[in-house]
C-alpha cells in the first residue's frame, strides 16, 4: 500500500467541484431498463450505450471518476479502444464495483447483506492491473417493521470494512457505500436515527480493520423520509437534517462525501445538494459531492432509445445534468439551469 497514492487519488476524486459518475449498473438491471424503453437487452447494446457515457464532449469538466462494471471494464469503442484509455485520456479516473450484489440475509427476514468477499483480494489485483485506482461496495440497510436489526448492520459494515482494508493493500481507494433506503413510510427523523447507526457502525468497523480515513470517500444516502411517508420535507430541512446527522458520525479525517441519488429525480438530488453546500460548504471538514447513477444518466438513456442518430442528444443532457450537479457542489444551481 502506498499511503500517500491513496490520499492523492482520494482528495482528487472529490476535487475541483466535481464528482463521480455510476455506471456500474449489473447486466440484468441494465437490462431492464432497456426493457422499459424497448432497447434489446444484448451486450452490443450495452456496450454501445457505455460508449455513449464515456465519449460525451466535456464530460470531464464534471466528473472526476467513473464507477465501471466487470463487463464494461473490459469493453472498447467500435474501433477497438479500450474504455479504461478513453476515460483515462479524459481526465477522468476509473473505478470499479466489486460487490456480488446484495442477498436475502439467513435468519432475517426482510433484510440483506452484499456477498462478493470471497475471492476479493486476486479479483482486486487484476482491477488494478486494468487500470482502475478506486474502487466500489455496496450495502442496502431497509427501514421497516423493527428492523433494520443490529445483527444487519453489524454484519454489513464488518463486510464494508473488510472490503475497504483489501482495497487499500492493493492501491486502491475504497468507497463505502452503506445506503438505507428511501423505501417505506418511515419519517425523516427515523432515516436520521438509522443513517446515524449504521455510519457509527460502519466507522467503528473501519478502524477495526485498520483502514486509512484519509485514503476512502464515503458514499451514502441523503436523509430523507420514506418514499410514501405523508410528510415530504423541504429541501433545507432535508439539507439541514442530513448534514447534522454526518457532522455526528463521519471523521474529519475522511476527504469527501459522494451522496448516491437513491431513486431521486435529477433535478431533486441536485436541489438538495445545493442546498447542503449553500448553507454548510465554508464549515465542513469534508467536502460534499455526488456519486449519481440514474439521476445524471436517466435522461440521456431516455433519448438514445437505442439509435445511433440519438448519440449527440443523449451526451448532451448527460453532460448538462453533470454540469448541473458540478453547479449544486459550487453552491450554484438553480431551476433555472434546467431550462438551458
Amino acid at each position: 500500500m502506498n499511503a500517500q497514492e491513496l490520499i492523492d487519488t482520494a482528495r482528487t476524486l472529490v476535487a475541483g467541484d466535481k464528482g463521480l459518475l455510476a455506471m456500474d449498473e449489473s447486466n440484468p438491471t441494465c437490462n431492464k431498463r432497456f426493457a422499459r424503453l424497448g432497447i434489446p437487452q444484448t451486450e452490443e447494446a450495452r456496450r454501445a450505450y457505455r460508449e455513449l457515457i464515456v465519449t460525451t464532449p466535456g464530460l470531464g469538466e464534471s466528473i472526476s471518476g467513473v464507477i465501471l462494471y466487470d463487463e464494461t471494464i473490459r469493453q472498447s469503442k467500435k474501433d477497438g479502444t479500450s474504455f479504461i484509455k478513453v476515460i483515462t485520456d479524459a481526465g477522468i479516473i476509473p473505478g470499479i464495483k466489486v460487490d456480488a450484489g446484495a442477498k436475502e440475509m439467513a435468519g432475517y427476514p426482510g433484510e440483506k447483506i452484499t456477498e462478493g468477499l470471497d475471492g476479493l483480494r486476486g479479483r482486486l489485483a487484476e482491477y488494478s492491473q486494468m487500470g482502475a485506482r478506486f474502487a466500489k461496495w455496496r450495502a442496502v440497510i431497509t427501514i421497516g417493521d423493527r428492523i433494520p436489526s443490529r445483527g444487519c448492520i453489524e454484519a454489513n459494515a464488518q463486510a464494508l470494512a473488510r472490503y475497504a482494508s483489501l482495497c487499500q493493500e492493493v492501491g486502491l481507494v475504497p468507497v463505502v457505500e452503506p445506503e438505507v433506503l428511501m423505501d417505506g413510510e418511515h419519517t425523516l427523523e427515523r432515516c436520521c436515527e438509522v443513517t446515524e447507526k449504521v455510519l457509527r457502525t460502519v466507522f467503528d468497523q473501519l478502524y477495526t480493520e485498520r483502514v486509512m480515513l484519509e485514503g476512502m470517500i464515503l458514499k451514502p444516502n441523503m436523509v430523507l423520509p420514506g418514499l410514501t411517508c405523508p410528510k415530504q420535507e423541504a429541501v433545507d430541512v432535508v439539507a439541514d437534517a442530513t448534514v447534522k446527522c454526518l457532522l455526528r458520525v463521519v471523521p474529519a479525517a475522511v476527504p469527501g462525501i459522494a451522496f448516491l441519488s437513491g431513486g431521486q429525480s435529477g433535478e431533486l438530488a441536485s436541489t438538495r445538494l445545493n442546498a447542503m453546500n449553500v448553507r454548510f460548504k465554508s464549515r465542513l471538514p469534508w467536502a460534499l459531492a455526488f456519486s449519481f447513477a440514474r439521476a445524471i444518466q436517466q435522461p440521456a438513456l431516455e433519448i438514445w432509445q437505442g439509435k445511433e442518430f440519438n448519440v449527440l442528444a443523449a451526451q448532451q443532457a448527460l453532460y448538462h445534468r453533470a454540469k448541473c450537479n458540478w453547479a449544486a457542489r459550487r453552491g450554484e444551481y438553480t431551476a433555472a439551469m434546467e431550462k438551458t
